[in-house]
């Protein structure tokens, strides 16, 4: 994320220093002064970081970011798809009598089944969605003549919005079939219908088609827009607010704090649409009856009609279990590679 802390100083600054007669204390020009070198500072960083080292660095934190959340993630899965074929399933779901079941059954191993095509889905995925997001950025700021505009609220809010919705989108296209496949590994339980990811690669395509491997991919873009778009624009807001406030913070923990308050605000408003994505992915999975035949809102309708609205949350809890420490570490470890990776010379 390209740091735009103290733009709105900066102004101030200028306006202070042209006003007639004005008189600003040295605390405060000290202060205006100590803004403005942090962002020629961040601003040398992000042109010094070259394109290897800027995917490698959305890359790394991904697949990191992935890992140390893979239980719950799993959990948020299993809980989505509850109710899809067995109605006796819907009865109080809980967390920690799904977390005993899984490693009395499975091992406590199982909490990272799929997590090696996850790792496989997210390299290229984060590296795709964090370089596509710097570059939509800076494209919409020229296409819009917004470069001089930086310090606007509208204006950055504008540009985070649209320019994380676009890489979403983008990273989503292009890495979807990993991301349908990691799904139907970490929903399975003790009966293993897929033996591993070429075995899941391959037992797709010959029994459900090529397009198999896109099952779910409406539901995917549509929810995947708004989720980055909302996650990435809260988090340059708060961390520009965050940093503009008190400069001296951590730049460490300012970035976890920051990211898992996104977590939540982009999971709480696009998850009906990824617990609707997840089910249409495992239609037709180890031979199984399909369920839903009538599209992305048919879908929606058959979840809320035998399971209620509340139907369309199920798994919310263990997903902010998840997402706060996963979009904290996420972007903590991106933002921390950037400034390690920037001082490595560009390729």
């Amino acid at each position: 994320m390209e740091a735009r802390v103290g733009v709105v100083v900066e102004g101030g600054q200028r306006a202070l220093n042209s006003a007639p007669g004005s008189v600003v204390d040295a605390s405060t020009r000290n202060f205006l002064q100590q803004q403005k070198n942090y962002n020629k500072t961040s601003r040398t960083q992000q042109s010094q970081i070259g394109t290897v080292q800027q995917l490698l660095a959305g890359g790394i934190a991904g697949a990191f970011s992935k890992t140390c959340t893979a239980p719950f993630a799993r959990l948020t899965i299993l809980f989505q798809v509850q109710g899809m074929h067995e109605v006796i399933a819907l009865s109080k779901p809980c967390i920690w009598r799904e977390a005993s079941r899984i490693v009395n059954e499975e091992g406590f191993r199982a909490f990272w089944k799929g997590n090696l095509v996850t790792i496989a889905h997210r390299l290229p995925y984060s590296s795709v969605n964090f370089y596509a997001y710097e570059n939509y950025k800076r494209w919409l700021q020229q296409f819009f003549g917004l470069e001089n505009h930086k310090g606007s609220v509208s204006a950055d809010l504008f540009v985070h919005f649209v320019g994380g919705g676009l890489a979403g989108i983008t990273a989503a296209s292009a890495t979807y079939p990993l991301d349908l496949v990691r799904t139907r590994l970490a929903a399975q339980r003790s009966t293993m219908y897929y033996t591993g990811i070429w075995h899941a690669f391959h037992t797709i395509c010959r029994e459900e088609g090529f397009w198999g491997l896109y099952k779910g991919l409406g539901a995917t873009l549509l929810g995947v827009g708004p989720s980055l778009a909302i996650s990435f624009s809260v988090y340059d807001s708060l961390r520009s607010f965050w940093q503009s406030q008190r400069p001296n913070d951590s730049t460490v923990m300012v970035s976890l704090a920051c990211g898992g308050l996104s977590g939540i605000a982009s999971s709480t408003a696009t998850f009906p649409l990824d617990l609707v994505r997840r089910r249409m992915q495992l239609e037709g999975a180890g031979g199984r009856a399909r369920v839903y035949n009538t599209g992305l809102f048919g879908t929606f309708r058959h979840v809320v009609k035998s399971e209620g609205l509340r139907g369309l949350y199920r798994g919310i809890l263990p997903e902010y279990y998840k997402v706060v420490p996963g979009f904290g570490i996420v972007f903590m470890t991106y933002e921390t590679l950037k400034m390690l990776l920037s001082r490595v010379p560009s390729t």
